[in-house]
């Protein structure tokens, strides 16, 4: 294990792969954590520890975003159809 040091391409890859399955589970699973907990690990292992709080921060971020999209900017006559 690397202390500081900046991960490797390979390191980044198995990183960027491990927190793209983890969050395609919580996507699946209406952000159930408990059911994507094998996941979590990998993905918590797999990368960098500052990299997970970034993440876990963005991956809010995104959420938060995504329901402003669909909830908070309806003009009214898209309100009734669906």
């Amino acid at each position: 294990a690397a202390g500081m040091a900046a991960p490797t391409m390979e390191e980044r890859k198995a990183c960027w792969g491990a927190r793209d399955e983890f969050w395609r589970c919580l996507d699946s699973h209406g952000d159930d954590a408990a059911q994507c907990e094998k996941l979590r690990r990998a993905f918590e292992s797999r990368c960098p520890q500052q990299w997970v709080k970034h993440f876990d921060k963005r991956r809010d971020f995104l959420k938060y975003k995504k329901k402003l999209e669909t909830e908070g900017f309806q003009p009214p006559e898209a309100a009734g159809k669906s």
